[in-house]
């Protein structure tokens, strides 16, 4: 053996025993739960209260993951996640299955993982989703509330790429892909979790519709139509003025009462669903 062999062997061995180290299990604590810290990269920081953009923001995102997240997940706010020895983070909002952990009996890691961001905290926020990627969440996520742009941590780039913002999250952990757009646009996330209870077939907004069928049946075949529209349109919360549903009841013609129902699931309004 060489000179230079035997000096690198020892070198070699300390190595592969330092990779056999566990991690630390995701739930186990490194700061005290329910206080404003977290340790990253070994260093306590304090994380300041919300303000308003921040705030509100994040309220609609986890609004929108409990619509959209797959029924076997389980959605977050806040929850510490154990990434290393000398990190333990909280994401602003998380999706992470449901059943415990096969091995530990505890929760399991997170599947997807979302952080509020300003533009100029964008750095900070890497430092986080580089140490989330590695213990194990799968997808990292950035709201960028200033620029309303949503981006996605790159495993290969190791940095933020910014995604289309008419596209979708589709993913596992989801029932549905979950759209962008609602994400970074507060007057769109209404509209979003409307149409998952839709697609999920919440059963309130199924028996709604349930009811206005059979009121259908007793009031006639075109008058059941005009009042399953306005179910449906009252069930996602949008308003009808009363110009608009005196159009809708006087309708004759069941062909284009029919056009409006395949409309209503998705329009961003009465007008748009009456063509004006």
């Amino acid at each position: 053996m060489s000179p230079s062999t035997e000096h690198q062997a020892p070198v070699a061995r300390r190595s592969a025993k330092r990779r056999r180290v566990p991690m630390p299990a995701v739930d186990e604590r490194l700061v005290m739960p329910e206080t404003r810290y977290e340790v990253i990269d070994g260093k306590v920081e304090y994380v300041a209260p919300a303000d308003e953009p921040h705030g509100t923001r994040h309220s609609k995102i986890s609004a929108l993951l409990e619509m959209y997240a797959a029924p076997d997940h389980d959605v977050a706010s806040d929850m510490l996640t154990r990434t290393s020895a000398t990190g333990d983070m909280a994401p602003d909002a998380s999706v992470f299955p449901a059943a415990r952990d096969a091995r530990t009996g505890g929760r399991q890691i997170e599947a997807l993982a979302f952080e509020v961001v300003s533009t100029e905290r964008l750095a900070h926020a890497a430092t986080k989703a580089r140490s989330l990627v590695g213990r194990g969440v799968r997808r990292v996520f950035a709201i960028d509330v200033a620029r309303r742009r949503a981006l996605e941590w790159s495993r290969s780039t190791d940095a933020w790429e910014i995604l289309a913002p008419d596209g979708a999250i589709e993913d596992r952990a989801l029932a549905l892909p979950l759209p962008l757009r609602p994400l970074v646009e507060a007057a769109k996330a209404d509209d979003a979790v409307a149409h998952a209870l839709l697609a999920k077939k919440n059963p309130v907004i199924e028996e709604a519709l349930q009811g206005a069928r059979l009121q259908g049946e007793r009031e006639g075949k075109r008058e059941g139509k005009v009042a399953a529209l306005l179910a449906i349109l009252a069930a996602r919360g949008l308003h009808v003025s009363r110009k608009a549903e005196k159009r809708i009841r006087a309708t004759k013609g069941e062909a284009l009462v029919d056009a409006w129902l395949r409309r209503a699931l998705d329009c961003k309004d009465v007008d748009e669903l009456l063509g004006e």
